[in-house]
């Protein structure tokens, strides 16, 4: 299976260029299933419905939450309405929505999609990300039931998220890490099978301090004050991600391309 990962969609730029490059880009790749992550494509905090749907109808198959999942009121309705949409599974308990589904992929294929949220410099306190993950994959083996399984893991320290991919190696197709919207270069294909990369980077604007437009980040880093909220940077986004190739047969992957299209950032991929 020919599967794309794009990291974090921010704002009105990484709205756009998802609306006017994903389908390119996935006919370019022969991608059979897109999954991104969209949890700052409404004014840089969280993802109204309607944002939401305007994704899934330009090419994306599954849209991936965060620790804003719920910054959008209107997602705590919307999101028991739409599968295609999957919140952290060690979110809160009482959280609407899910933390990992099932999804239908070509050729009577299943894919299984899952978020976790990390806990190492992140502001809240959530459930230990790596017995819930046990718990996914546990039911779920590679081969089985599903052809291919995709993690996307959100947290800040690099570190937590390099153990996660130890820790699934074998077990995932891929797991690939959101949140801190700049790319790392360390796509691979870990040692049992799974494809990994620390961070996918992010669908946004990279003339920007992650995906921000830069004054108010840059008052607040020189002067240790804020004159107001941050607000997304409107330069043209780089679509930014990890395209991986697995084996149907053992759901593990043969290949790992980093994906850099458009923007500011020196482009990534298969020619």
């Amino acid at each position: 299976m020919r599967i794309l990962y794009l990291g974090d969609i921010v704002g009105r730029s990484g709205r756009t260029a998802i609306r006017e490059r994903l389908l390119p880009l996935r006919n370019r790749l022969r991608a059979d299933f897109v999954v991104v992550n969209g949890e700052n494509a409404t004014a840089g905090a969280g993802l109204s419905g309607d944002h939401a749907k305007a994704m899934l109808d330009s090419g994306v198959d599954v849209l991936t939450l965060g620790d804003h999942a719920f910054d959008q009121k209107d997602m705590l309705t919307f999101i028991e309405r739409e599968r295609r949409i999957i919140r952290p599974v060690n979110f809160a308990k009482q959280a609407p929505g899910v933390g990992s589904r099932v999804f239908d992929a070509p050729g009577g294929r299943k894919v299984l999609v899952a978020q976790v949220l990390g806990q190492v410099f992140m502001k809240r306190a959530f459930d230990d990300p790596f017995s819930a993950v046990d718990n996914i994959l546990r039911t779920h083996p590679l081969g089985g039931m599903v052809q291919a399984i995709v993690l996307d893991v959100h947290c800040e320290a690099t570190s937590e998220k390099m153990a996660m991919g130890h820790f699934c190696d074998g077990r995932a197709s891929m797991v690939v890490g959101s949140h801190t919207h700049v790319p790392t270069a360390d796509a691979q294909i870990l040692p049992s099978g799974t494809a990994f990369q620390a961070d996918a980077g992010m669908c946004g604007d990279y003339n920007s301090v992650i995906g921000m437009d830069k004054a108010e980040p840059m008052r607040r880093f020189v002067t240790g004050m804020g004159k107001g909220r941050f607000e997304p940077a409107n330069g043209e986004a780089t679509l930014s991600g990890l395209f991986v190739v697995t084996d149907d047969r053992t759901g593990k992957a043969t290949t790992v391309q980093m994906i850099r299209d458009g923007g500011r950032l020196q482009a990534s991929g298969p020619e």
